[in-house]
């Protein structure tokens, strides 16, 4: 400090001594912050260091505990089948599904940006994300049902299907023992003799629930004859609650409208008709002398969809539900980042003469890298760990082929003959596979902090 003396000279005067040391903000505060870190460090400590060191140390005993295994528990994960199957699933899973859910997300920001109903298609797409995988597993179990009055997904392959290929109307239906048709091979039924023109001709069948006939079906009647032409009665030869005589045409008996009547000659069809709603159809002069078929296309099973859940297809169709519930976060992340990107750029390439197509491939996508690797790099440490969808989803005769290894450690360590040093080897496997990905993710995450 400085002061003034009588001949204006200033004096100047030490600053007064410290009562003490100063207090380090780092070094006198270490104790507390040591207090407010240990209930956390205790927590980290119970909850994952521990784990993770007794299931190293579980990895290396038998089923019982008592005795060192070595290595014998790793060499069953590379040697079981249905391990294997798990390794084989999971790499499909890495490799897919992250793969699609970001592409999927990255198209679906790109589209939704300049139009003004975006934000609200960007809701619906990420609405699965606030359901439960548990919920999402027992959603597409019933959308995969094999039955297409249950299950949505084959409700609509048969609808599509059935737009092409005319369904069979009469899958079960057959001839009578004592019969005017016999089998014709690959499903056919044909007569036992050849017709003349003139006269009339009775096709009866059975084997068809009256529930199934076609809703619009009448009664059947006999085909009136007309000169040079074969005519002729298909009908279902039942009568509901009995009574009725075989091969003959009674009155409560129903005709089997649409089905398809050949006359074939030599091996070849020369003339065909369908048969009306009283079952009866007319076939013209060719048909004299030929024999008459039922093709077999009458009697085909109908087309009940696809078996989303057989061993070849579970994989796939578990992979998709994961997609329907993430692609939604990865389109959050990546329009984040994309509504960052530096606008002069875009506008630059356009103006360069580039279309939508080059700005998108050669702009758009390598300025959103790092966004499109951080979303890529989560997704694959989540399906590492995939377990809810595959083990509510896949049926028990399909859940071997589905098997991950998330599953497999919760079947070997929980199931039926557990073996707790396989499943804790299951779980080192795991974790050997999430740190590089997890190590990757953070030296990007600091290179990125850097710059």
């Amino acid at each position: 400090m400085t002061s003034a003396t009588a001949g204006g000279a200033a004096k100047v005067t030490p600053p007064p001594a410290d009562s003490g040391k100063r207090k380090s903000v780092t070094g006198t505060r270490r104790l507390m912050a040591a207090g407010f870190l240990l209930p956390a460090l205790v927590l980290l400590g119970a909850l994952v260091v521990y784990p993770i060191g007794y299931s190293v140390y579980r990895s290396f005993f038998d089923k019982s505990g008592d005795s060192f295994a070595g290595l014998d528990n790793f060499v069953e994960i590379f040697t079981d089948d249905t391990i294997l199957t798990a390794v084989k699933n999971n790499a499909i899973w890495v490799v897919v599904a992250p793969a699609v859910s970001t592409a999927l997300g990255l198209i679906f920001a790109v589209l939704t940006e300049r139009i003004r109903w975006g934000t609200a298609f960007k809701l619906l797409v990420f609405m699965p994300m606030a359901i439960s995988m548990l919920a999402a597993g027992i959603i597409f179990r019933l959308v995969y049902e094999q039955n297409p009055e249950r299950g949505v997904a084959n409700a609509v392959a048969v609808s599509v299907h059935d737009m092409f290929s005319e369904a069979a109307g009469f899958p079960k239906a057959r001839p009578l023992s004592v019969h005017p048709l016999k089998a014709g091979g690959g499903g056919s039924f044909v007569t036992k003799q050849p017709v003349r023109a003139g006269e009339q001709v009775l096709l009866p069948l059975v084997g068809v629930p009256p529930a199934k006939m076609p809703g619009d079906a009448g009664t059947a009647a006999p085909a009136p004859t007309a000169p040079g032409k074969v005519t002729g009665t298909a009908w279902l030869d039942f009568t509901k609650g009995g009574g009725g005589r075989p091969n003959t045409i009674d009155p409560k008996e129903l005709g089997l409208k649409g089905i398809k009547v050949e006359a074939v000659k030599d091996g070849k069809v020369v003339d065909s008709a369908t048969a009306g709603a009283n079952g009866t159809f007319t076939l013209s002069a060719e048909a004299d002398g030929a024999v008459l078929r039922f093709p077999a296309s009458n009697f085909r099973e109908p087309y009940n969809g696809v078996d989303w859940l057989g061993p070849s297809l579970v994989t796939p169709a578990i992979i998709g539900s994961y997609v329907w519930m993430w692609a939604g976060f990865a389109m959050v992340l990546i329009a984040a980042g994309l509504a960052g990107l530096p606008r002069e750029l875009l506008e630059a390439a356009r103006v360069d003469g580039a279309n939508e197509w080059q700005v998108f491939r050669r702009v758009t996508v390598p300025l959103l890298a790092p966004v499109l690797a951080v979303v890529l790099v989560t997704l694959m440490i989540n399906v590492l760990k995939i377990f809810d969808l595959v083990f509510i989803i896949a049926p028990g005769s399909s859940q071997d082929d589905a098997n991950v290894l998330a599953l497999q450690l919760y079947r070997s360590s929980f199931g039926t003959d557990a073996h707790p040093g396989i499943g804790s080897a299951i779980a080192v496997l795991l974790l050997l596979l999430v740190v590089p990905v997890m190590l990757f993710n953070i030296r990007r995450m600091r290179k990125e902090s850097r710059r």
